[in-house]
């Protein structure tokens, strides 16, 4: 068994990686920080105890690093960009190892297993368990990050603001229990757009195409959501790509979403007039009567 003060960080894009990494270190782990290349912030390594870089292909190498480290227990944090599995070079770009190829050969090979978010994810944590590592959800290190319930703006939503998130939390519910993915856009209880691989930027992004005139973002975890990986998870991002794209409402779900930064998150959304409200449920009452 190893020493339960060691810790592994596998990082992703974003800052969730990085508030991770100072919560662990202030707790008092110490920290070997894998990276994923071309995702990861390299601020990283001036926060954890040892940091190197990966291609997301090399998880035999990762397992190993870990276990060199006298980690037997890991934590995964920030989005990985499921696009590049689907890039026709990926096997030319990121070069992967047996222990990659052995576990992942009925998704990308003999295509026997299908390539959901749960699949993939329920095989990388496999993979691990294989090398002697377990993972724990990254919430159980910084729980602070998880928002809570309530009226997180200035700004409420409107009457024709809660029919839509209504309307759009039991689309997004649906989408998540099919592991689609976990936005909705909707404008007047029709929906523009529902977030896939390209992610919720882009979803949002493309909703701003179809129309511009104030629709509502719903976020949710999918009803089976697995803790350990894959939360949902917003930020000044977010709150940038919803501006941009002439959104007016993002609805997320208290204690299952991650706020990054969220003072200035809701900062931002507060000089923008944007909404944001955190819901345990769909809510068909007024918030403004």
């Amino acid at each position: 068994m190893g020493d339960s003060k060691k810790i592994g960080l596998i990082a992703g894009w974003g800052d969730f990686p990085i508030r991770v990494a100072q919560a662990l270190v202030a707790d008092g782990y110490e920290v070997s920080c894998i990276g994923v290349k071309g995702h990861a912030d390299p601020a990283l390594a001036e926060i954890c105890h040892s940091y190197k870089e990966f291609g997301i292909g090399k998880m035999g190498a990762q397992v190993r690093y870990l276990r060199t480290a006298g980690v037997t227990q890991a934590t995964m944090a920030g989005k990985i960009f499921k696009t590049l599995i689907f890039d026709r070079l990926f096997f030319v770009r990121h070069l992967p190892d047996l222990t990659f190829m052995r576990h992942f050969f009925p998704m990308l090979i003999s295509k026997t297993r299908d390539r959901k978010d749960d699949t993939l994810l329920t095989t990388v944590t496999e993979l691990y368990a294989a090398g002697g590592i377990m993972f724990a959800p990254a919430t159980d290190f910084a729980p602070e990050l998880l928002v809570k319930e309530g009226n997180l703006t200035a700004k409420k939503p409107t009457d024709s603001q809660l029919r839509d998130i209504e309307f759009g939390w039991k689309i997004a519910k649906e989408m998540g229990r099919l592991d689609i993915g976990q936005s909705v856009v909707v404008m007047n209880q029709a929906t523009i757009a529902i977030e896939a691989i390209e992610g919720t930027d882009a979803c949002i992004k493309r909703a701003g195409e179809l129309s511009r005139i104030g629709f509502s973002v719903i976020k949710v975890a999918k009803p089976q959501q697995d803790m350990r990986f894959d939360v949902p998870t917003v930020g000044v991002g977010t709150i940038e790509s919803i501006h941009t794209a002439g959104g007016k409402v993002l609805a997320i779900e208290a204690d299952r979403t991650i706020v990054v930064d969220q003072e200035k998150t809701i900062e931002l959304a507060n000089r923008y007039g944007i909404v944001i409200v955190a819901r345990n449920g769909v809510v068909t009452q007024s918030a403004t009567s």
